[in-house]
């Protein structure tokens, strides 16, 4: 099967911890990334949102669990799908790159469509809708976004 990646840039405002506490914190998710609502389904090893964590996060007709496989402050965080949608192998690395005063958040995710016909379909859709987070996610971290305004 064909690995298909999806590589989305944006800049934020916003210093580099401040973006990552949004993304380490699966509550603030659906205020920023068009996603309809969170639930920890199991915490990290501590008691978080770490490696381990596994999150669902549900928007009609999905409901989507990601776990948690890296967590670096204000550096990395990445996720794979678990379940959800007809991929396999879904892992997004959001990496964190400081730029003068603000972060250039760099959205990379790769995966395998369990029917090869819907492979494009899946690289346009979830490229759209990352696009969305990413640009979300920059703008919530620098004080931008309001609960239901994206």
């Amino acid at each position: 099967m064909r690995v298909r990646d999806i590589d989305v840039t944006v800049r934020s405002e916003a210093d580099a911890d401040a973006v990552y506490r949004l993304l380490v914190d699966g509550a603030t998710w659906p205020a920023w990334s068009g996603l309809g609502s969170f639930e920890l389904e199991r915490a990290d090893p501590a008691g978080g949102e770490g490696v381990g964590a596994v999150r669902i996060f549900r928007t009609w007709p999905f409901t989507n669990h990601e776990e948690i496989v890296e967590a670096v402050p204000g550096r990395r965080f990445s996720y794979r799908l678990l379940s959800g949608m007809a991929l396999n192998d879904y892992r997004a690395d959001v990496d964190l790159t400081p730029d003068g005063d603000g972060t250039l958040i760099r959205w990379h995710s790769t995966f395998t469509a369990k029917r090869p016909w819907m492979g494009g379909f899946y690289r346009w859709f979830l490229g759209g809708f990352i696009k969305g987070c990413a640009r979300g996610l920059a703008r919530a971290a620098a004080g931008e976004v309001r609960p239901g305004r994206r």
